[in-house]
């Protein structure tokens, strides 16, 4: 009560802060008039100004005012448009490290400009994270105009660029490009084995748009590179028929977790099953033996109860091909690990491709923790400002909207079943749809979308419907969802990177309805200028019929999907409308809503076709959603809670990569593990207090020819005296020395050199892979542990680290034993009858954009690629139209290493690059 009654007094704790950066947006104007007085040249020319001042002493801070208005009049300039206080507010936001909520239509992209142009002056570089390829080349190419007219250089990292390319784009004062990319470059230059190659700079400042999509809803999964493993898909057939035999009674389903038990006489079953099918060794189903067997079992359960077809993912072209939660769209080329997305492909009868082994792995919550400050925007994350700063301690601030919002949002209507809610919407749209008022219609899944889509189709309701399925036409089908009496059915509405302006969309409507003009034609320019006042004259009607009237069909997991989709009404001022229409069987209330409350309430008092509108429901509805975004918080915790074990290891790893890679020479560490691997086989051999005569000398022989290579008098070195075990150490540390030596001697210093440091290198990423697959296993298994009152996440620690010293342990012996056993004899050219690498494929989830960027398979780094590669003009925007039309003529211009333009699938060192 007090807390409510002192808000009204003195405003939220959000509103005094935005409040607070007021005396700075006036000193901002203050400099206008200063700015507007100047030339072109002298304007551009404060870029140069400020980086002396800079290199001066000067902070960014004490800049901040004189370079946004700078940056203000720059973009009034170039663009032809001035930034708003607003705006000003917005960039100070992120200059300073924080989120700044700005409502849809309000122009994070180009509120960006400030704060991305005054961290660029330091030259440490500023990295624009965006959620799709599209748009960080609109926004690289559209605010780039203002940045280059100010001197500074953009870079653009998308998909199939060289790494020369990559590195050039990673010089520049700004680069665009995507979270995947990013972090892929990252993890792809932990793998490279010379400090040259390497593409990335240290990280200085990020600003990151749609920041909840990024840094929330893609944080539940890793960045993975991975390339593929034996082939088991008979295993997955057999499997699969083995449970598509099971009744529903042999087995227990948690809808809420997606988990699938089987019960007593279910595993009975099962197992006289697999015994049929000479599957099973023994005759019990969780012998250590069936390890393997078990698994997949699981899996396939999984597969076939609790993932549902159109829901789930969708099969197109023989190919099981997962669909996103939060957009509906199609994430081609992503697929589940662990042997599920097997599971399902043998389910569907689809080509089953073999699993896939993880070579490198990080979470974008580690990975952006890396970043001294990052920025972000986005037009819903307040309420996920929790989890915003407790993972990254970064604080949410919702800025103001330029112009008051005149959108008014509903009470939800509650319907007893879904057949009488479908039939509400379905009046409801007819309605408005007669009023010539806009329908933009949210659903979560393509099965709900195709379902009304026949309600409607039944009442003769015209429309469009948005979903995987038509995922080409996207962007022409949102763009025309405010003219006059649209319907759209959208499958999620995140990030769809497409404006909804009433009235219609200019260019979009050139493109479909007069594709065979060119612009800037005379015929162009009358089609456009008539379409313009078609436009006007349409968009007069829609806001006289109430601007967009946004319906969602039911309610998702998170306000904050719900928030997106209201958003999409009510832009810059416009007017708008929005309603949720809910029912009991909506998974929401079905699985995590207070089920018994509502069904005595519903299922008695209400009569077929009536609705209940209360803010009391409304209410309730809401606290469920709390529930479910706390929970899938705790998931996310968990997630970086064990990636931190990792990550501490990661960058153990990868700093001694580094440390190798920058070395002239590695001798003094390759000496260094020879002398710990000795001192370990002695100590195992000789225990510590032991007598000579309890010494396993045969055994300490062998080990000594095994890792060293070496057959040394051990027996005559036992006859003496006072032999000790330091002094079997010394004696086999110096014939070691002596070997290296005369190795080294063999080939040169120089060889030996570089191929100290290559077998260092390859031994260490071997070792760090499997290392990957222990952990992975373990995490598997590890809450297992707390049946024994054990904290899960306290012996995983504890066991992933006794799992590290052992592969450390491991790493010294191999390389030992590597060069100790090294021989040397001419051999033909290394690159003759090279056999051909594998595949590395990166997958992430993509939920705004449905792409998984593994079509970037190596970057022209890593290995052949297996698929044909679009032509150069796509793969490479930057390239001149002559070099995309002739292969031959880029030699010098393209790197040998990266993918031949020709779209034959190889490299272009090995086809039209050849010598």
């Amino acid at each position: 009560m007090f807390a409510g009654i002192a808000k009204a007094i003195f405003g939220s704790s959000n509103d005094r802060y935005v409040k607070s950066l007021s005396p700075t947006v006036a000193k901002i104007a203050s400099y206008e008039a200063a700015m507007q007085a100047l030339s072109d040249e002298e304007l551009a020319g404060q870029t140069a100004k400020f980086r002396d001042r800079i290199a001066a002493g000067e902070t960014l801070d004490a800049l901040l005012p004189e370079a946004f208005a700078t940056v203000r009049e720059s973009a009034k300039r170039v663009l032809g448009q001035r930034h708003y206080d607003v705006q000003m507010i917005g960039g100070i936001v992120l200059h300073r490290g924080e989120i700044a909520e700005m409502r849809t239509g309000e122009g994070k992209t180009l509120v960006a400009t400030l704060a991305v142009y005054l961290n660029a002056l330091n030259g440490q570089g500023v990295h624009v994270v965006t959620v799709n390829d599209y748009l960080a080349s609109r926004d690289a190419g559209w605010m780039g105009q203002v940045y280059r007219f100010l001197g500074l250089s953009v870079g653009i990292i998308v998909p199939n660029l060289s790494d020369e390319q990559r590195r050039d784009a990673y010089a520049a004062d700004i680069t665009y490009g995507t979270n995947n990319e990013f972090g892929f470059d990252y993890l792809r230059d932990n793998m490279k084995y010379d400090r040259a190659q390497m593409v990335q700079r240290p990280f200085s400042f990020a600003v990151v748009d749609e920041v909840d999509s990024v840094l929330i809803d893609e944080a539940r999964t890793p960045l993975i590179i991975s390339g593929p493993t034996e082939d088991k898909s008979e295993l997955y057939k057999l499997v699969d028929a083995v449970v598509k035999d099971i009744a529903p009674g042999d087995y227990e389903y948690d809808e809420k977790s997606k988990s699938v038990i089987l019960t007593e006489d279910g595993t009975e079953r099962v197992e006289r099953a697999l015994e049929a099918a000479g599957m099973l060794q023994g005759d019990n189903l969780y012998d250590f033996e069936n390890t393997q067997v078990v698994h997949h079992l699981n899996q396939a359960l999984r597969a076939n109860v609790a993932f549902k077809r159109d829901i789930d993912y969708i099969v197109k072209d023989a190919k099981v091909i997962i669909i996103d939660e939060f957009t509906g769209r199609m994430m081609d080329g992503r697929r589940w690990s662990d042997g599920l997305h097997q599971a399902v492909e043998a389910k569907e009868g689809a080509n089953i491709e073999p699993e896939n082994q993880t070579l490198a792995s990080i979470t974008f919550q580690n990975y952006f923790r890396m970043y001294p400050k990052i920025g972000g925007m986005t037009g819903t994350a307040a309420t996920e400002a929790h989890e915003f700063y407790q993972i990254y301690k970064i604080n949410v601030v919702t800025i103001p909207t330029n112009v008051p919002v005149k959108r008014k949002d509903d009470e939800d209507e509650f319907y007893k079943n879904i057949g009488d809610k479908f039939a509400a919407i379905t009046k409801g749209i007819r309605e408005k749809q007669d009023l010539g008022q806009p329908v933009l219609v949210g659903t979560v899944s393509i099965e709900k979308s195709e379902l009304l889509s026949e309600f409607l189709t039944k009442e003769g309701v015209k429309h469009n419907v948005l979903n995987a399925r038509y995922h080409e036409q996207e962007a022409h089908i949102v763009s025309q969802a405010g003219r006059i009496g649209a319907v759209t059915i959208a499958t999620n509405m995140a990030g769809r990177g497409t404006d909804i302006q009433l009235g219609g969309n200019l260019e979009f409507r050139m493109a479909d309805e007069h594709s065979q003009l060119e612009a800037g034609t005379p015929e162009y320019e009358a089609a456009a200028a008539r379409i313009a006042q078609e436009i006007v004259a349409e968009k007069a009607a829609v806001l006289a019929a109430g601007g967009l009237f946004v319906l969602g069909t039911e309610r998702h997991e998170s306000r904050r999907i719900d928030n997106q989709l209201r958003g999409r009404a009510g832009r810059q001022g416009d007017p708008g409308l929005s309603r949720f229409y809910l029912s009991l069987d909506d998974d929401l209330l079905r699985i995590f809503g207070p089920q018994t409350m509502f069904a005595k309430m519903m299922n008695k008092n209400l009569e077929d076709g009536e609705a209940i509108v209360s803010p009391w429901i409304s209410k309730a509805i809401e606290n469920a959603q709390r529930k479910v975004e706390a929970r899938n918080y705790d998931i996310r915790k968990q997630v970086v809670e064990y990636d931190d074990v990792m990550n501490d290891q990661r960058k153990v790893i990868y700093e001694q990569r580094s440390d190798i890679m920058d070395a002239g020479a590695v001798d003094d560490v390759v000496a260094d593990m020879r002398a710990e691997t000795i001192t370990t086989i002695v100590g195992t051999a000789c225990p510590p207090g032991s007598y000579p005569e309890q010494w396993d000398v045969p055994v300490l022989k062998e080990t000594l020819t095994d890792i060293l290579g070496l057959d040394l008098p051990i027996e005559d070195w036992m006859q003496e005296e006072r032999v000790e075990p330091e002094l079997l150490v010394e004696r086999i540390q110096s014939a070691s020395d002596v070997q290296m030596e005369a190795k080294a001697g063999e080939i040169g210093q120089e060889s030996w050199r570089d191929l100290e440091k290559s077998v260092l290198l390859q031994t260490l990423d071997q070792h760090w892979k499997d290392h990957l697959s222990t952990l992975d296993a373990l995490r598997q298994v590890i809450h297992l542990r707390s049946y024994a009152q054990k904290t899960p996440i306290n012996e995983y620690k504890s066991e992933a680290f006794a799992l590290f010293e052992r592969m450390l342990e491991a790493i010294r012996e191999d390389v030992t034993r590597t060069l100790s056993n090294l021989s040397f004899r001419m051999a033909p050219s290394p690159f003759d009858n090279l056999p051909p690498m594998p595949d590395f494929v990166t997958t992430h989830i993509d939920p705004l954009t449905g792409l998984d960027d593994s079509a970037d398979r190596d970057a022209g780094t890593m290995g052949l690629i297996s698929t044909r590669l679009p032509p150069l003009q796509f793969a490479m925007p930057n390239l001149p139209a002559e070099l995309a039309s002739d292969p031959d003529s880029l030699d010098g211009k393209i790197s040998r290493n990266a993918p031949c333009p020709c779209g034959s699938g190889r490299k272009y060192k090995h086809c039209h690059g050849q010598l």
